[in-house]
């Protein structure tokens, strides 16, 4: 049996070809053209020797560049290896060698730190967008060679469970690991979500705003899109007034973003009267207060659905879908073929599912769940136990199969003896007049072990200081129980995100614990 997940593009290239597949700027790229190119892109890497299994570094930005080098590399049996956007030199290094890259592919602008690495690896460097004109002493310009060269002419066969992809994690715990993705994990989530939730079709107009290199916007924006014989519209930066502009320009009917993306949109709406012909959106990444939720759904009149994965799942787990009532707080149920249900979160040897409602750790199984960590043979062994994948993510399940989730199990405050779910608290004080964003954690306390700060960024007019700290406070000491409230009030006019748009608690964890 052979499958290969370059056959989502190439399949919507035979069923459309005249179709925009992708716009970018002033540039339509129909389905045929952008398979063409692909395939060109394919023989040049060929002819640099690359083979069925070599593992391919891409280090690209949202261009029209990424898809073709990626589709390109799974079109000759080779394994994609996405490199985050924003890593230094030292840490491409650590996957460039973790992976045993046969090659990274590099755009010009991202060559100060993706030349240094392959350098240092020895890694084959092959670059797209590094300027005009010829360059003999250069690195080999695959974007120029891909012009004159002649298309690959056909997919080189996989076993399903071959490898596809090796993503890297954000590496929240030490140094990043890559998760090993097969063919058959990366077809099935994306056939899946197609369906349901994202219910994609060929007239739909998806805004590709989330970087490519992150499996959010590389599997359930650009492939899902792609094999349903949508358009995507690809930002190469994100930013609310540039987001709400191309949307209404282009006739966007989708969008899919992190709270942050939804904050920032937010924001845009109230300075511009524009609306999208939006029809749904969708939400990942990490929680979505429900107070955004129903703000956006207010403002661009579109309902939010949001859901759950992971890196390792290839990503989706479970999503709020059309064919049951989306339940704000929730993230829906699982995805077909998928199974989720909560385990005791402190026995680690062995999975020891809980009944209906209790708090524990999310376990998953199903075809979505990677092959393991690659060259972690231990790491893999302790979240692949019993059949199931620990996700590291408290939450509950309710009778009707919604998993809400309650937080990291590493992002829990325990104060005074107490279990604190930020997330939790986040949604109550997301209802303060005077904060925009919020993010709780846990600071180092003698008295009680930990204490609950609040990090807060203001809405415009609202001024920062020991008063307004003071306010929140109170205020949400009569909403919230007693050990759960902020005493901590700390404000910030950014967060530190992650790739993925995610808010990195531990930067404010470390920023914040030395506070006397």
């Amino acid at each position: 049996m052979t499958l290969s997940a370059a056959s989502v593009l190439a399949e919507s290239a035979e069923r459309r070809p005249g179709h925009p597949a992708l716009v970018f700027g002033s540039e339509r790229i129909s389905y045929a053209d952008l398979w063409r190119a692909t395939r060109r892109y394919a023989a040049v890497l060929r002819e640099h020797g690359v083979r069925p299994g070599d593992r391919i570094a891409l280090l690209l930005p949202n261009t029209p560049h990424f898809p073709m080098v990626y589709y390109g590399v799974l079109a000759l049996g080779a394994v994609v290896v996405p490199v985050h956007g924003l890593l230094r030199a030292d840490e491409i290094v650590h996957v460039l060698r973790d992976s045993e890259a046969r090659a990274l592919v590099c755009a010009g602008p991202m060559l100060t730190e993706g030349a240094r690495a392959a350098e240092t690896t020895g890694t084959a460097l092959l670059t797209v967008l590094a300027g005009h004109g010829t360059d003999d002493d250069g690195p080999p310009r695959l974007d120029v060679l891909a012009e004159r060269a002649e298309p690959l002419d056909r997919l080189v066969p996989r076993a399903p469970d071959d490898l596809a992809l090796v993503l890297y994690t954000s590496g929240t715990t030490g140094r990043p690991k890559g998760a090993m993705i097969t063919h058959l994990n990366l077809v099935m989530n994306v056939h899946t979500t197609m369906r349901s939730p994202f219910d994609l079709t060929p007239d739909d107009v998806l805004l590709g705003c989330l970087p490519l290199f992150h499996t959010f916007g590389q599997t359930c924006g650009m492939s899902a899109c792609f094999l349903a014989g949508g358009t995507l519209v690809l930002m190469s930066r994100f930013d609310g007034p540039g987001a709400l502009d191309l949307m209404v320009t282009e006739g966007c009917t989708v969008f899919m973003g992190v709270p942050t993306m939804y904050l920032a949109l937010l924001d845009a709406a109230a300075e511009d009267p524009r609306r999208p012909a939006l029809d749904r959106a969708f939400s990942g990444g990490s929680a979505l207060p429900v107070k955004i939720l129903e703000d956006f759904q207010e403002v661009y009149g579109c309902p939010i659905y949001e859901g759950y994965g992971l890196t390792e799942t290839s990503p989706v787990v479970a999503y709020n879908q059309k064919a049951w009532p989306r339940r704000p707080g929730t993230v829906g149920r699982t995805i077909w073929g998928v199974e989720a249900e909560i385990a005791a979160a402190d026995v680690e040897d062995r999975v020891e599912l809980l009944p209906y409602g209790e708090v524990g750790e999310i376990v998953v199984r199903g075809h979505n769940v990677m092959a393991g960590y690659l060259n972690r043979p231990e790491a893999t062994a302790a979240v692949l136990v019993d059949g199931w994948f620990r996700t590291g993510d408290l939450g509950t399940k309710d009778a009707d199969g919604y998993l809400t989730l309650v937080d990291r199990k590493k992002d829990m405050v325990l104060r005074g003896g107490y279990n604190v779910y930020p997330r939790e608290v986040e949604d109550v004080l997301m209802r303060h007049p005077a904060i925009a964003q919020v993010a709780v954690i846990g600071v180092p306390d003698d008295k009680y072990g930990e204490e609950v700060c609040a990090v807060v960024r203001t809405r415009p007019g609202s001024e920062p200081g020991p008063e307004l700290a003071a306010d929140i406070v109170s205020w949400s000491r009569e909403r919230v129980a007693a050990h759960k409230y902020p005493r901590l009030v700390e404000f910030v006019t950014d967060f530190p995100l992650g790739p993925s748009g995610k808010v990195l608690k531990r930067e404010l964890v470390a920023r914040y614990s030395g506070r006397s």
